[in-house]
């Protein structure tokens, strides 16, 4: 076997684990890695802060579903590298990031940059791990992208001394293939007893997470939906698992994030098989109004997972792939396919009379009417990114997502400034798909240092800013304090000219103020995004006050009249 520099041998484990493009900064601690990579034939994307990296690499994973991977230097490099690890491990997304460090032997002599940030990186990520010795290069990374995947995936942090890294190793490329990932399957007895209450249930709902897309498991739900004419719900993460202009498309729950008929649906249900799903709190609200009246059944690949925030009626492990296709299968095997019953057409009626209106011609123009006009103009394989506040509320409620992975938003950790680098992540995946960001204007500016990355480099995408002049989600959040204080960030009076910005960065840039300039404002982005290969802006205006459904919606909405007592929703008979 051929000695080779142990850098050499990271670099050829990453190109054969299906990494074509990584994101990073170099440093002088960091060096040997990237001599390595120079030669290698993997792109490299240089950010221009590392929480940039770490959310470019988080998109690239997330439209991809393989190992996204960013480098840093010693010190600052890694913990810059924090909140993305913190994103990852939040939203379940199997990331690597790697660190240049001091010598070893420096270690304990406060080195310049020489910080420990193994310990400092593990809580937020599944391994932190420090290499100690050359010869076990290539394994630890084998390892590092073998547990990055397994399980609930999740992020790696690996941290690598500059004399480790300038060390040799045996090593044949040709001998070595990344190692097996476990698919966990579900027991027969719990698929059988989960297909036994979903017979039972009058009014059942399916309700799809992340997992579901996380898994590639979206075709095995459509098909025991579709077989039992059971109505599929998606939590936020879980946009894209189910098509939503498909009659059985229940809507979404939840108290910001979520369609009104979707509450009023759940509300009506007496059984929920949730898979993937983590139970968020803003997803729930209320836990005691949310499981009064119904059954549910808990379907996750992480067993630690199952009765975390509440102990359903049945736990099954499994990856949700296997274990929906099990459940269709057993479902194919004790009935024919059923037709759409009294419950799906109550949906169907919800649907159609609990609609939020979005057609508003009001200046300063309605968000509502600003995602209509994306609904309208995008088509279905269009791939959005959005981060956290009101628009990404208004995204949850009117935004229309019909394929997986294509809907990318950054769930339960909620970091500013998310969207640019994301969306650079994914147009670096897939060059030839349109990927939009959708943005708010506070958080465009946390990493707004990106765009001249994506402007070196030629990454084209829209940015569509959503600009209501100030903090708005936080001025919202105050109003039960009776206080307005700190949210003085205003368009005109010290803030910053977002047009001007792009322009200074050499992309082009449009203020839009009335609606009627919408649809015109979009397909002139689309277009010149296209024929410059840069990124482009449409900043909307919208009304300053504008509010966003805040609160407990699952226990405050009004309850329905429910329908009067079913007879099995599912006949079993040959």
């Amino acid at each position: 076997m051929k000695r080779i520099p142990c850098m050499e041998a990271v670099v050829s484990v990453l190109e054969s684990e299906g990494v074509d493009t990584v994101f990073g900064i170099p440093g002088a601690a960091i060096l040997p890695l990237y001599a390595a990579l120079q030669h290698s034939s993997i792109r490299h994307i240089t950010v221009r802060h590392e929480e940039g990296g770490t959310h470019a690499a988080d998109g690239w994973s997330r439209v991809t579903g393989n190992v996204g991977v960013c480098i840093g230097t010693s010190g600052p490099a890694g913990t810059n590298m924090i909140t993305g690890l913190y994103t990852a491990l939040a939203d379940s997304i199997p990331m690597i990031c790697i660190t240049g460090q001091a010598e070893r032997g420096k270690l304990h002599q406060e080195s310049f940059q020489a910080v420990d940030i193994v310990e400092i990186a593990r809580p937020v990520t599944k391994w932190s791990v420090q290499l100690k010795e050359p010869a076990q290069a290539p394994w630890v990374f084998r390892e590092a992208f073998r547990i990055a995947r397994s399980g609930r995936p999740g992020p790696v942090l690996i941290d690598l001394p500059i004399d480790v890294q300038r060390g040799t190793c045996l090593y044949d490329p040709e001998l070595d293939a990344p190692f097996p990932v476990e698919v966990p399957e579900p027991t027969p007895s719990a698929v059988r007893a989960a297909v036994d209450m979903l017979a039972r249930a009058e009014r059942p709902l399916i309700l799809a997470g992340g997992g579901v897309i996380i898994g590639d498991a979206t075709a095995e739900l459509r098909s025991l939906a579709e077989h039992l004419q059971v109505p599929v719900q998606v939590t936020l993460m879980g946009k894209g698992a189910f098509p939503e202009n498909h009659p059985l498309f229940a809507g979404m729950a939840g108290i910001q994030t979520q369609t009104r008929w979707g509450n009023a649906a759940f509300l009506e249900s007496d059984l929920v098989l949730a898979v993937g799903a983590r139970f968020g709190d803003r997803h729930t609200g209320d836990l005691e109004v949310y499981r009064k009246g119904r059954t549910f059944i808990h379907v996750d690949i992480e067993p630690t997972q199952i009765g975390r925030v509440f102990e359903p009626d049945l736990g099954v492990v499994g990856h949700a792939q296997p274990t929906l296709a099990a459940m269709a299968a057993e479902a194919r095997h004790r009935t024919k396919p059923q037709r759409a019953g009294r419950w799906p057409r109550r949906v169907e009626e919800l649907r159609d009379t609990m609609a939020r209106r979005d057609d508003f011609d009001d200046v300063p123009i309605k968000p509502p009417r600003v995602f209509r006009e994306i609904n309208e103009f995008y088509g279905s394989d269009t791939t959005f990114v959005t981060a956290i506040g009101l628009y990404q509320i208004w995204s949850g409620q009117f935004q229309r997502t019909f394929l997986p992975r294509r809907y990318l938003v950054c769930g339960q950790a909620g970091p500013l400034g998310w969207e640019i680098p994301a969306a650079m992540g994914v147009k670096c995946a897939f060059p030839d798909r349109e990927v939009v960001a959708v943005v708010g204007d506070y958080s465009f500016q946390f990493l707004m240092e990106e765009i001249a990355v994506a402007a070196q480099y030629r990454i084209p995408f829209v940015i569509v800013m959503i600009n209501n002049e100030y903090l708005g989600l936080i001025r919202q959040a105050e109003i039960p304090y009776d206080m307005n204080f700190a949210v003085d960030l205003h368009y005109g009076e010290g803030g910053i000219d977002h047009v001007k910005l792009m322009e200074a960065f050499g992309c082009p840039a449009r203020r839009i103020e009335s609606p009627g300039d919408l649809a015109g404002a979009l397909a002139w982005a689309s277009a010149e995004s296209a024929r410059e290969q840069l990124p482009v802006l449409v900043e909307v205006m919208v009304e300053r006050e504008a509010n966003a459904a805040m609160g407990r919606s699952l226990d405050t909405i009004k309850e329905f009249e429910p329908l009067p007592r079913l007879a099995h929703a599912v006949d079993w008979s040959d």
